[in-house]
C-alpha cells in the first residue's frame, strides 16, 4: 500500500493544492517499510491528483482540500483523509492503526480568499481541525 501526505518540514501541509512536496510511504501489514519525499515541481490542483495516481498512491492524508481535487482523487481511486494536521509520520502510523482522526468534510472552497477568520488556505488547513493533537 502506498500512502501520500502533503508535506512541509515534517508536518502535514495545510492545503493540498499548494503543497510543494508529498511524503510517500510504502506500508505492508500495518508497518511502514519505507518513505521518501517527492517534490511536486510546481504542479497545481489538477495535476497533483494525476501525479499521485501515476505514483500508485492508494491513500492521501492532507489538511484542507478543494472540491475539484476531491473529485479528481475519487476518480483516480485514491482514498482521502482530509482535515488532518500535525506530524506526518505519526499521522501515517495512526492511519495504519485505524486511529487517524480526520474530518470527512474538510474542504477549502475559497482558494486564496479570506475565510472571515483572518487566514487564507495557504496558511492553515481550511476546515482542518487538529482535534487537540499536534
Amino acid at each position: 500500500m502506498k500512502i501520500a501526505v502533503t508535506y512541509e518540514n515534517g508536518e502535514i501541509f495545510g492545503h493540498f493544492g499548494h503543497t510543494k512536496q508529498f511524503k510517500v510511504y510504502e506500508a505492508e501489514n500495518g508497518k511502514i517499510l519505507s518513505s521518501e519525499v517527492i517534490d511536486t515541481n510546481g504542479s497545481g490542483h489538477g495535476a497533483l491528483a494525476g501525479m499521485l495516481s501515476c505514483l500508485g498512491i492508494d491513500v492521501l492524508i492532507c489538511g484542507g482540500i478543494g472540491g475539484g481535487a476531491q473529485m479528481a482523487l475519487a476518480q483516480a481511486g485514491i482514498k482521502l483523509f482530509g482535515g488532518v494536521c500535525g506530524n506526518a509520520d505519526k499521522a501515517v502510523e495512526a492511519y495504519l492503526n485505524d486511529a487517524l482522526q480526520y474530518d470527512p468534510d474538510a474542504k477549502c472552497d475559497h482558494h486564496d480568499h479570506e475565510h472571515g477568520e483572518g487566514h487564507t488556505c495557504g496558511e492553515h488547513g481550511c476546515g482542518g481541525n487538529c482535534h487537540g493533537h499536534n
